[in-house]
């Protein structure tokens, strides 16, 4: 194990910048990530872990085989690390590349929704409801961000994915044989109880903005989550929830 103690180690500046830059993550296929509990889902899900960073005085239970393992003072595990208080260890983990699924019964998509906490909790809640794929459209946060990654909770490692535009997703429709709803208030929405969506994908648009024209126009029409008077709106994530627990929750 190597013993790593300035911070302009060239190890340490990876991690940083892995952490900022997504063109990294996709150009090196791995993102950085912090804590026990991570590291062990990364690898119960059979996830490639290419190197471990932990506090000297603390190494974790589990050490992945075939990894750069590194040790430091906590200080500089913490700089290192890209969440603050850093519970430790920091780790670089490949996420897994999956194909599309042959078949698919249930799928949310969501379009521009830039947080990547909610992108995660929307990738943690479809594992969660048996959800078949989450497709990101529209500029979307990058689901191998650490923040994106953390609030998913280790679902990261097993939830089918697809990052693509409007032509990928109507292709991945037609595979699917899935019909599209938009969630939005639009002339003729239906009540999303009332809706038939035992097969079918149900799109979630940005806070601000909503749905685009050209995602509507491949949809089969929208559905809306009924809400008291005086109510706006909902956050993405939680819209996202209510739609997979129509979408496949009364299955479970």
């Amino acid at each position: 194990m190597e013993r790593i103690t300035s911070r302009k180690n060239g190890y340490i500046a990876y991690l940083r910048r892995l952490a900022s830059e997504g063109a990294l993550r996709r150009e090196r296929g791995e993102t950085v990530l912090d804590g026990e509990k991570l590291l062990g889902e990364a690898l119960s899900s059979g996830c490639e872990v290419t190197s471990v960073l932990s506090d000297e005085a603390r190494p974790p239970e589990r050490l992945p085989e075939g990894a750069k393992l590194y040790c430091a003072p906590a200080e500089l595990v913490g700089y290192a690390s890209p969440v603050k208080n850093s519970p430790g260890p920091v780790f670089t983990v490949r996420l897994p590349e999956r194909r599309a699924p042959e078949r698919v019964d249930c799928a949310i998509v969501l379009e521009s929704v830039q947080d990547p906490g909610n992108v995660g909790t929307a990738i943690r809640t479809a594992n969660a409801l048996g959800v078949g794929a989450v497709i990101l459209t529209g500029g979307c946060a990058d689901p191998a961000s650490p923040r994106c990654v953390r609030a998913t909770m280790g679902a990261a490692f097993r939830q089918y994915v697809a990052e693509t535009d409007l032509a990928g997703l109507a292709e991945l429709l037609r595979a699917w044989d899935l019909p599209l709803y938009g969630a939005a208030l639009a002339p003729g929405a239906r009540d999303i109880r009332e809706a038939r969506l035992e097969r079918a994908a149900v799109a979630i648009g940005n806070e601000g903005h909503g749905l685009s024209a050209g995602l509507m126009e491949l949809g089969a029409g929208a559905v809306i989550i009924p809400m008291a008077p005086g109510s706006e709106s909902l956050n993405a994530a939680v819209a996202g929830a209510i739609v997979m627990w129509e979408l496949s929750g009364r299955r479970l």
